[in-house]
Formats: structure tokens, sequence, C-alpha cells
């Protein structure tokens, strides 16, 4: 099974490791199209949330590229964007999807998220009220350098938040991966502010495929799986969920 170096279940969360990011990739992408296509065999539509990260580059390249998935069929969300860039920002996360994945398959719809600083709670409801239109069959996710969940940096990690999506403020953490990620060239240029779907929204998902390859991942890595289920790492909450997977390369598993 392309180059797996190890499986094994920590609480209820399954991981597998592989040798590099592009197995990984090809890996989850193929485990997700399996669930997209049993799906769309049990019910007529799908809904799914993307995380946009460089991180999640290879699997989304593979998951479009999936053949036999009738995309028409199934509805996208994305999980957080920034508040106050442009709207033809390359940096924002609606853009980087539309890029990646959804301009290159063809949606039944795709809702994206308004950066629009005027506005920004007003977004958060209607956005809220989209996801409440059904449920949410499949969240494609990552894990932050500081543990983070979308943008719920452990500051503002709420494992009962009332909310569906909310503003945050990015931690100093947080903002430097946008840098170190080459998003940005410095952290003056990242925004303070975002708005991110929150913990229980993103876990009401029935099913969960975790990307997190690369060595700044390590760390976090080691603290989602080793660590205590905590907001100081809001990833290790994954450990509770009944039907997640995360797909993990040497270099993030380094630590574990």
């Amino acid at each position: 099974m392309l180059g797996m170096i190890s499986n094994f279940m920590t609480d209820k969360l399954n991981t597998e490791v592989y040798i590099d990011r592009k197995d990984l990739g090809q890996r989850a992408s193929s485990v997700v199209a399996e669930k997209l296509k049993e799906l769309l065999r049990a019910k007529q539509d799908v809904r799914m949330i993307f995380a946009a990260a460089p991180s999640q580059n290879e699997f989304l390249d593979a998951l479009s590229s999936a053949n036999g998935i009738d995309w028409s069929r199934v509805t996208g969300f994305h999980m957080d964007e920034y508040v106050g860039l442009k709207s033809d920002a390359s940096q924002l996360f609606g853009n980087f999807l539309k890029e990646r994945i959804f301009g290159r398959v063809n949606f039944k719809e795709v809702h994206y998220l308004n950066p629009n600083p005027s506005y920004v709670r007003q977004e958060c409801e209607r956005y809220s009220a989209l996801l409440t239109e059904g449920p949410i069959d499949i969240v494609c996710m990552g894990i932050g350098e500081n543990g983070h969940i979308a943008f719920n940096d452990p500051a503002v990690a709420d494992f009962n938040d009332p909310k569906k999506v909310k503003v945050v403020e990015l931690d100093q953490k947080s903002r430097q991966q946008q840098v170190n990620d080459g998003c940005f060239f410095a952290i003056e240029e990242v925004p303070t502010h975002a708005m991110t779907l929150t913990i229980p929204t993103l876990l009401s998902g029935h099913f969960l495929c975790v990307v997190v390859p690369g060595p700044t991942k390590a760390e976090a890595v080691y603290r989602t799986l080793r660590g205590e289920i905590s907001t100081k790492c809001p990833a290790s909450v994954l450990r509770r969920h009944d039907n997640a997977m995360m797909f993990l390369d040497r270099d993030s598993a380094s630590k574990i």
C-alpha cells in the first residue's frame, strides 16, 4: 500500500504514516474518494468542508483528479477565512481552494466566506445558517503548528463552543506559520483576525480526514497523539471522534 511505514490507534483516532507527503496525499485522497462514492450511493447529496493550506496540496491535487466521483451532487464549504484581505488576494482561503479544487471539478455548490470586515459578524451568521441546512458528511482538515484545527488556536478553542462560526484573534504562532508556509513574506502582512468554524462544527462531520505532512508539524502531532486531550492542543480532541483518520509522513511523525 504505497509507502506506508506504520498504522496505529490512539483512543479512537486511526493514524497512518507514509514515507513522504506524495504518498500521504495519494492515500488520503483515495480514502476520501471511496467515502464520497459510498455516500453518493446511499444519499442524493454530500456536504464537505475543506481546509486551505500548503499542507493540503498533494491531497487536493489527487482528490480533484480522482475518477468516478459525481461532484455535481457535492456541496463544498471552507473552514476558515482571513478578515480584511482584498477579495482577489491569493492568500484568501476561498481563492486557494478555488484554484486547487473548487474550480477544478463541477461542484453542485460552493459556499465562500466573505472577508469584508464591515460585515464579518453577519457573515458568521449567514455561514452558520448554511451549515445547518443539512448534515456535514466529510471534513478534510489539517493541524496547525500550535495544534489548532481551523483557526481555533489554543487561546480561543472551546470544545463546547455554542457558536458554529466565530471571529477570532490569531495568536502569534499561528500568524508566523503563515510566513513559514510561504503564504506571506512577513508576519506584519498576516491579518490579525479571521473567521473560523468552531470545534463542535468540525467534529459534527460524519468522517474526518486529517492530513498533516512536514517537519514543522512534528511537535503538534506529538501533542495531538501523546498529550492530554485539552484546548492547550486543540487537535487532541480528534481522539474522541468516532470516525476520523489522520495521515502523516515520516517528517510529521518523527517525534511519536
